[in-house]
């Protein structure tokens, strides 16, 4: 089994007193309905879950009064032997955005509270699903993932202990053994390529096949874009598919600046923003917003028209190059703009995953430009990413005019200091 991070998150919840119904939402095949499965097993007495896409008389459950007592009992009716055990009892209902009438009842399950519910839906159906009433303030939204770097090596047979001493260079910011930093690095050439999808790592664990995990990767990419042509706006598909399928264009550029020219020459952002708003809300990409002036807040100062995108799986955006491309990043051979906007992409993913607003420093159209800016304390972080262990013109000028306490600078090689300036290997962004 693939131990996840977010089973702290759903116990946080299910401690909590008079509580919301949980909406636990992200991109198809991350693992949310597994994960729904595995904490019910491991923390109530009844388990029932209603699949409104698989069993279309789930539905029907909903279909008249959404007081908690005639739903119990249509739920009684429907599932034979089925226990509904007041505070002992997790009702889950997956696919909720194929039923909106049963996203509206969360409201009544949650005033009931008898029971605890869990509602699991991909961003695609639960953003554009009509809806005849959203329960705003009843139900608690937990954006879920795939695995990100660090559960990852749980799956390879990491333990605790083993991160911890990693960690333990980190904080001391102390060189790390070089024969541990090569593998560590091999580790992440590994991740790069495998991502975070759980089918997909569970394959590789089990039989490392790169082959067999890029047709998988293929599948799922390929099941996006059908969601695409299933749930985005009619005025919306052709062009959310023409933007979600430029990333590896976008990414191999040196300027990593999103470019509608790439799949439109006459593209403009006005014509393209509710396309890529709807990949985000998708679970799919996360945009990186341009910031004029690194100071806190960032919000304040962000130019919304310059902006960079990543996906949310690092696995799924290098299957999106080819299989070649695999090879070439395990065997650390790859050169040129596509390996940088790559590796940026490999921080991004780490940096979603513990859900860090992304935004970057470019002041004009020079060379100048920081990959990545996040807050600490209130104070502004810059963190500069490189492929291999090229010098720092963009940071040292940062540095220079802005005087942060800290900043990183993330590369494939090993650990130092020189005032500011922190340098660490791409592994060690995982404790940020």
């Amino acid at each position: 089994m693939l131990n996840r991070r977010i089973m702290k998150n759903l116990l946080e919840w299910k401690q909590t007193k008079n509580k919301k119904c949980l909406l636990l939402v992200g991109a198809r095949q991350i693992g949310k309905t597994f994960i729904a499965r595995e904490f019910a097993r491991q923390n109530y007495k009844s388990f029932i879950e209603l699949n409104f896409f698989k069993f279309k008389e789930h539905r029907e459950i909903f279909s008249g009064s959404l007081d908690a007592d005639t739903i119990c009992k249509k739920i009684s009716l429907q599932f034979e032997g089925a226990e509904l055990i007041p505070e002992k009892t997790l009702l889950f209902f997956d696919e909720i955005q194929e039923c909106g009438q049963a996203r509206t009842a969360l409201k009544f399950l949650a005033e009931d509270n008898r029971f605890d519910v869990i509602a699991s839906g991909s961003m695609l159906g639960v953003a554009y699903k009509q809806t005849q009433s959203i329960p705003v303030g009843y139900e608690q939204k937990l954006e879920m993932f795939s695995l990100d770097f660090e559960e990852f090596l749980w799956a390879k047979g990491f333990n605790s202990d083993k991160i911890s001493i990693i960690k333990e260079y980190f904080d001391k910011k102390i060189k790390i053994e070089d024969s541990i930093n090569n593998k560590m690095l091999e580790h992440l050439r590994e991740y790069i390529v495998i991502g975070g999808m759980p089918a997909v790592v569970k394959t590789f664990i089990e039989t490392s096949n790169f082959s067999a995990t890029h047709k998988m990767q293929e599948e799922i990419l390929a099941s996006y874009l059908d969601d695409i042509a299933k749930y985005a706006p009619t005025t919306e598909r052709v062009k959310a598919r023409e933007c979600y399928l430029s990333m590896p264009r976008q990414l191999a550029k040196e300027n990593k600046k999103f470019q509608y020219s790439l799949f439109d020459r006459d593209g403009k952002t006005r014509k393209y923003i509710n396309s890529l708003d709807w990949l985000k809300d998708a679970g799919l990409i996360k945009i990186c917003t341009n910031v004029a002036t690194p100071m806190f807040p960032l919000a304040s100062y962000t130019q919304p028209n310059y902006f960079k995108i990543y996906g949310t799986d690092i696995g799924i955006v290098v299957s999106m190059f080819g299989f070649e491309m695999k090879a070439a990043i395990i065997n650390n051979t790859l050169k040129g703009p596509a390996k940088g906007g790559i590796y940026e992409n490999l921080i991004a993913d780490i940096l979603i995953k513990k859900y860090l607003p992304l935004n970057y420093y470019k002041p004009d159209e020079g060379q100048q430009e920081i990959e990545f800016l996040y807050t600490k304390e209130q104070t502004i972080v810059p963190i500069e990413v490189k492929a291999g262990a090229g010098a720092t013109y963009s940071l040292d000028k940062f540095i220079e005019k802005y005087k942060p306490d800290l900043a990183y600078k993330f590369i494939t090689g090993n650990l130092g200091q020189a005032a500011a300036k922190l340098t660490m290997p791409l592994y060690m962004a995982m404790f940020l």
